[in-house]
């Protein structure tokens, strides 16, 4: 998505991914280090079963400590600015990670990390309220209609996620809206749900069984042709990263990883933090640059929920509500923040789902690129 490489579907077969140079790559406007956090994800891995028993204020510490080691490693970087970015449910993780940067700072804590701010997309902030704005967001995009958005809002009392089971009328609602949107792709509501069953590798070759019956005949093509369905996408993933040759060229501890896989859901994980508001309350305070960005077709964590705890903030307004452009369309719309020297940044990227740059990539280079240069959106 942001990195300089990306898979060209165009020239790749089943058994040998290829790649091709990434031209709205934000390594073209920073130094970016990718970390697979938290342990267990990616090729990351513990030494013993215990390691992988965490929780978010351990994962941040991990990724602190880690920074801090990275840095001792690499002095030529100790002046660099430094901005801690992520995406999802890095809206938890990023800000604790970014408090620990400061404190460790005030501390006078050697060497010093040249802080400047952080970035997030579509990022979880409260999660109860991230996930309880997702019926309003569904009648906004007119998923389900006013009059089934009426009655499971008086019936539910605006409270769609810790619901009384004896409340029957509101149960019923909410699964009258769940048979609305069950087969919409929550990460981007234009497009389908699809099988999202991880794929099994044999050899170097995948089982196109475990992807679902409409996937059945895509791994037998010699070309894997352009796909329809957005979990096809990730198919090359996996063929080439659970590669033993490709495993040694990244110098992959052989038997730390049995297989990779993109979304890791066995780990043993236990949320400790349900809202990362105050850290921004207390961010805006210290004077950190600040960008948050939103797809606009994401009700995974919709952007609703997003400008609400944005507003909650009681910034002055300098920029208010206005589009961005990018090669003349509307690539979004913006407003800018602030707090005394802090600024923050908010967008909307317009057609773009959950993690936006995925599919939004020229216009979120644009963004990132303009940002960091300190131009206006």
């Amino acid at each position: 998505m942001i990195g300089p490489l990306s898979f060209d579907f165009d020239n790749s077969s089943r058994d040998s991914p290829t790649f091709k140079l990434n031209p709205f790559s934000w390594t073209k406007v920073a130094n970016i280090i990718f970390v697979d956090v938290p342990v267990g994800t990616g090729f990351s891995y513990a030494r013993n079963w215990e390691g992988y028993s965490i929780t978010d204020t351990i994962s941040a510490a991990q990724t602190y400590s880690f920074l801090r080691k990275w840095l001792l490693a690499h002095p030529a970087f100790h002046k660099n600015q430094l901005y801690v970015a992520g995406d999802s449910y890095s809206g938890i993780l990023v800000p604790i990670i970014v408090q620990k940067i400061s404190d460790g700072n005030e501390a006078g804590v050697k060497p010093a990390m040249n802080l400047q701010g952080y970035v997030l997309g579509n990022p979880a902030t409260t999660p109860h309220d991230d996930y309880n704005s997702r019926i309003p967001f569904a009648y906004m995009k007119a998923l389900i209609s006013q009059e089934q958005f009426e009655s499971t809002k008086t019936n539910c009392k605006g409270e769609y996620i810790n619901v009384d089971p004896n409340n029957t009328l509101c149960v019923n609602d909410l699964h009258t809206v769940t048979d609305c949107i069950q087969k919409i792709y929550s990460s981007h509501i234009l497009e389908p749900t699809c099988s999202l069953t991880s794929p099994k590798p044999v050899g170097s070759k995948l089982d196109a069984s475990l992807l679902g019956e409409d996937a059945i005949h895509l791994l037998s093509l010699t070309q894997v042709p352009e796909p329809w369905c957005r979990s096809y996408n990730y198919i090359l993933s996996y063929i080439w990263a659970n590669k033993e040759t490709v495993q040694r060229a990244l110098h992959i501890r052989e038997g730390t990883i049995r297989k990779w896989v993109r979304c890791n859901t066995s780990l043993s994980y236990t949320d400790d933090v349900f809202s990362t508001l105050e850290y921004h309350q207390n961010f805006i305070k210290k004077g950190y640059r600040i960008l948050i960005y939103s797809g606009d077709h994401d009700m995974v964590i919709p952007h609703i929920s997003t400008y609400a705890w944005i507003e909650s903030l009681n910034l002055t307004i300098a920029t208010d509500w206005e589009p961005w452009f990018v090669d003349g369309q509307i690539a979004g719309y913006t407003m800018l923040s602030y707090y005394k020297e802090s600024q923050l940044t908010y967008a909307t990227v317009k057609g773009a789902g959950h993690t936006a740059p995925e599919y939004k990539p020229k216009e979120c280079f644009a963004m990132v690129n303009r940002w960091f240069a300190h131009y206006p959106l």
